[in-house]
């Protein structure tokens, strides 16, 4: 016997308010700005067999990807009660390294029934450059790699493997406060599930888990259903890989036949030499993402809209990479690429259901060094927004995270008090969105005073070729890299890792969002 519409409703809100609880739980934990202000992390539970069945309102490119992380862990021997498993391997099941991801299983009755996970993004987790997203050409020299470990044994820390993640990171401290503030929030997410079941029944519970699934799958056939059947293509670029590979293709076929998709992604580019490499566990969350955005937003977010879309890419391929690859820049700004193209294709069937392409780049900041007050190294990573695209009815929105993005904005106070910098300048950058009938959305000028010697690197898009706009919209504005040192200003490339001085200030211009239908 189904679950009737009401109990459906009644067990997807519990199950996505312990997620979006345990996310409460690691920001309020949560030691480094990177979580405590820009949330740049996410919570989920799954089925036993790594389906995940509820999320919070969490990142984008965390998400989707996450259920290769568990299914990665079920190879594991002698999974116990009161494990803490944990992994950062972009190869096995993670995204970048910087993004760590602890799950526990949750037991009943002496049983494997569910995971509860965790992921969280870490300020520096070793590697080259303060902040771990350096300009490499290997996943070896962008920090500590985590395979599929047990960092608790039945509820006992494995004292060894944390001491040698801790020992390879620039602040130790703070990534042990923002490590224990991801257990505890899988812990309250064990605790809630089994209160769950405790009053509801294990067979209530997963029968909800399954009949969930079933329900978003059901509704993205729907989705699918009201594209005109066809093919699709579309064609963009990212700007460089910083190690001297530039204007590098992405490509999208799309093939609607029914209530199913194809997304085809043969033909762009293979691996490159430099860090845009993505795992295909981010290239799923990337074009699964676009087919969601389709979807009323009651739909539930699961794997269930997986089973209906169909994803092609070539083995060793920018969107499929294999070790040793560098992958750090492939989770943040290839991930948008392939959003833009698959978004592209999907304008010539439905555009005006399709946005214009959005900033398409988290405009990546690191920076670190040694602060001279406590002798200490420091790191510090954080993502600028930009401007949205013009959509069908309404112009973009301005100043704001897009697509794989979902973290906030570092406010300036929490950056000062915390960090040796300051902000000149936070503002809109006027007129930076395309032209059209729905305008594009402006982005955002930042602009960083050093106060020390500081290590800085950046990895950004959009810099050389601009937002596209649809339906005759016209192009949203290419970001801007400057450095200013004793007045004097200088580009800076797409991607870079250098030295600033005290006194230097770094301008970062993001880019607009493009314009929807021809101006009027």
């Amino acid at each position: 016997m189904t679950l009737s519409p009401f109990e459906l409703e009644i067990f997807q809100n519990i199950l996505s308010s312990i997620a979006e609880e345990m996310g409460v739980v690691l920001i309020r934990a949560g030691f480094s700005p990177n979580i405590k202000e820009r949330r740049d992390l996410s919570c989920a539970i799954f089925q036993s067999n790594g389906d995940m069945i509820a999320q919070a309102a969490h990142i984008p490119i965390h998400l989707a990807s996450m259920s290769f992380a568990v299914r990665a862990v079920l190879d594991m021997p002698e999974i116990s009660e009161g494990d803490v498993l944990i992994l950062n391997d972009p190869f096995r099941g993670g995204t970048h390294l910087p993004d760590i991801t602890c799950i526990m299983p949750v037991f009943y009755n002496n049983k494997l029934e569910f995971f509860v996970a965790s992921r969280a993004h870490h300020a520096d987790i070793g590697g080259l450059t303060p902040g771990s997203m350096p300009l490499s050409t290997s996943i070896d020299q962008e920090g500590i790699l985590i395979p599929p470990s047990k960092l608790y044994k039945k509820r006992k820390l494995n004292k060894k493997l944390f001491s040698e993640i801790l020992a390879s990171t620039r602040d130790p401290e703070e990534r042990e406060g923002d490590f224990n503030a991801q257990v505890g929030a899988i812990e309250l997410g064990e605790k809630r599930l089994l209160e769950t079941i405790e009053k509801y029944s294990l067979k209530k519970v997963k029968q909800a888990g399954n009949e969930l699934l079933n329900y978003s799958e059901k509704i993205m056939k729907e989705v699918i259903k009201l594209i005109p059947n066809g093919v699709y293509e579309f064609e963009d670029y990212l700007d460089d890989d910083g190690v001297g590979t530039n204007k590098i293709p992405i490509k999208a076929k799309v093939t609607i036949k029914g209530q199913r998709a194809r997304v085809d992604l043969r033909g762009s580019s293979g691996q490159v030499r430099g860090n845009l490499n993505t795992p295909y566990s981010v290239t799923t969350a990337a074009v699964i993402y676009v087919f969601q955005c389709l979807a009323p937003s009651s739909m539930p977010l699961n794997s269930g809209p997986l089973r209906v879309v169909e994803i092609i890419v070539d083995d060793n391929s920018i969107l499929n990479a294999k070790y040793p690859a560098a992958v750090v820049g492939g989770n943040v700004e290839t991930s948008q690429r392939v959003v833009d193209v698959v978004f592209g294709a999907l304008s010539k069937a439905v555009p005006k259901k399709v946005p214009a392409a959005s900033a398409g780049s988290m405009s990546n900041l690191t920076f670190g060094g040694i602060n001279p007050k406590t002798g200490k190294d420091y790191a510090y990573y954080e993502t600028i927004a930009g401007g949205m695209g013009g959509r069908f009815g309404l112009d973009g929105v301005s100043a704001i995270q897009t697509h794989m993005t979902n973290t906030l904005n570092t406010p300036i106070e929490s950056l000062e008090r915390e960090l040796p910098v300051m902000l000149n300048s936070y503002s809109i950058r006027k007129n930076s969105g395309g032209q059209g009938k729905y305008r594009g959305g402006d982005s955002i000028v930042r602009e960083y005073k050093f106060l020390l010697d500081t290590t800085v690197s950046m990895i950004t898009e959009r810099r050389r070729f601009a937002p596209y706009g649809i339906e005759g919209g016209g192009l949203g504005k290419k970001g801007k890299n400057t450095l200013i040192r004793e007045g004097n200003a200088s580009k800076i490339a797409p991607k870079a890792s250098f030295k600033v001085k005290k006194g230097d200030s770094i301008r970062i211009e993001t880019p607009g969002g493009g314009g929807w239908g021809k101006p009027e």
